[in-house]
Formats: structure tokens, C-alpha cells, sequence
């Protein structure tokens, strides 16, 4: 009996050695092997992300700066335009200023004497256009007053003017100084159109107070006297404290 024990306690005791065997080593070592390499995986990309990071960083700098270099040039070119564009008035008010003065001084011509000081209407100053095109047309026309004194060639000038640019800034004073042309030449029914031109269509020019001056002196002329009138107290009336108010006064007592 005691060998079949011996035996029966042998076999128990190798069952237990069998369930307790740990796992082989070649399992373990594989599944160590896929998690480094789901970590190193993550690592790259990782390192992915972090370069393109640093790139769209690095891009968004620099339209950043672009931006800002755009934004210093748009600020310089609008201060330059403005400059421009201040000086471009203060040429015009020259001009107009020169042209009324020059006409005062042809002893040729029965021109009256009168003309109204710019600024004393409290009117508008006649706007800047930005289109390069009209105002190169206006200044070639007023050219032709000013520094040539070609009177009879500054006529279709204007009239081309008009004709190109019929809603121009400029039209106001376009048809004032064909009035004044054509009233040198004689031609009193086309000064008389254009004067009231300007008074019936330009209500915010700074040369309506002179045009309504000039009708009425026109009118004088013709031996109109009470229309005369009716045009001087209409400057005395609208525009008080000008020169055209002044000199409409003068003509007034004179009738």
C-alpha cells in the first residue's frame, strides 16, 4: 500500500506545478514590444503636431507683420493724398483769386470793376474733384485766363469743359467765367445765360452772390433799370456783409 500512496501523492504533486506555471516568455516580450511602439507612435506624432505648431506660428508672424507694414504704407499714401489734395485747394483759390484780379487789370475791355473777395459769402469754397482727367480740363481752361490772358481761346475751353464734365465740382465757376468771357466780347445775351445759370442751378456756389452782381449790371446796361434793381436787392437781401452785397448797395443809390 505504501509505493501506491507514494505514487498517488507524486501525481498530486505535479498537477499543482502544472496549473502554477507562469506564461512563456516570448508572449511577454511581444506585448512589451507593442507598447513601446504605440508609444514611440504617439511620440512622433507628437513631435508632428508640434512642428506644425511652430510653422503656422511662425506663418501667422508674418502675415502679422505684412499687415502691419501694409497698414504703415495705407497711412502714409492717405496722409500724401490729403496733402495733395489740401494743396489742389489752396492752387484753385490761387487761381480764382489771380483771374479776378487780372480781369481788373485789362484797360482794353469794359469789364466792371467790381469782384467779390472769395470767402466773404459764407458759401462753400468750391470742392476738389479726384478725378485727375477734370480737374487737368479745368486748370488748362483757367490757364488760358490766367497766365496767358487768352480770353477768346479760354471760351470754347470752358464750353468743352462743361460739355465733358456736365456734373462737375467746377461747373458752378465753368459758367460764371463764360459769363465774364463773353461779356468782354460783347456778347451780353450768352453772358446773361450763363450768370443765370449759376443762380437758378448753383444755389451753394460761392459765385452766386457775383452772378446775381452781374445781372444785374447787365441789366443796367440795357436800360433796364427796375429789373436792375430787383437783381441788386436780391445780393443785398441774400448775401449781407459781402462785397457783392457792398457794391449791389452802390448801384441801388445810383439808380
Amino acid at each position: 500500500m505504501k509505493p501506491k500512496l507514494i505514487l498517488a501523492a507524486l501525481l498530486m504533486s505535479g498537477s499543482t506545478h502544472v496549473w502554477a506555471a507562469p506564461a512563456p516568455v516570448s508572449e511577454a516580450t511581444a506585448s512589451e514590444s507593442s507598447i513601446e511602439q504605440r508609444l514611440s507612435r504617439l511620440e512622433q506624432m507628437m513631435q508632428s503636431r508640434n512642428i506644425m505648431q511652430a510653422n503656422l506660428q511662425q506663418q501667422l508672424d508674418m502675415l502679422q507683420d505684412e499687415v502691419s507694414q501694409l497698414r504703415g504704407i495705407t497711412e502714409e499714401h492717405s496722409y500724401k493724398l490729403e496733402k495733395v489734395l489740401q494743396r489742389q485747394r489752396e492752387l484753385y483759390q490761387e487761381i480764382e483769386n489771380r483771374v479776378s484780379a487780372a480781369y481788373t487789370q485789362q484797360p482794353s475791355y469794359e469789364m466792371p470793376q467790381e469782384q467779390t473777395q472769395q470767402g466773404d459769402t459764407g458759401l462753400n469754397v468750391t470742392a476738389v474733384s479726384t478725378d485727375l482727367s477734370e480737374n487737368e480740363a479745368y486748370d488748362k481752361a483757367v490757364k488760358l485766363i490766367m497766365q496767358d490772358k487768352r480770353y477768346d481761346a479760354a471760351i470754347p475751353e470752358f464750353q468743352s469743359f462743361l460739355q465733358s464734365y456736365p456734373n462737375s465740382v467746377y461747373a458752378a465757376n465753368a459758367h460764371y467765367w463764360l459769363g465774364q468771357l463773353l461779356t468782354i466780347k460783347g456778347d451780353t445775351a450768352g453772358a446773361k445765360s450763363h450768370f443765370e445759370t449759376v443762380v437758378n442751378q448753383y444755389s451753394d456756389s460761392n459765385k452766386r452772390p457775383d452772378a446775381l452782381l452781374k445781372l444785374g449790371t447787365l441789366e443796367q446796361q440795357q436800360g433796364q433799370l427796375a429789373k436792375a434793381k430787383q437783381l441788386f436787392n436780391e445780393v443785398i437781401t441774400q448775401y449781407p456783409n459781402t462785397t457783392a452785397a457792398k457794391l449791389a448797395a452802390e448801384r441801388v443809390s445810383k439808380l
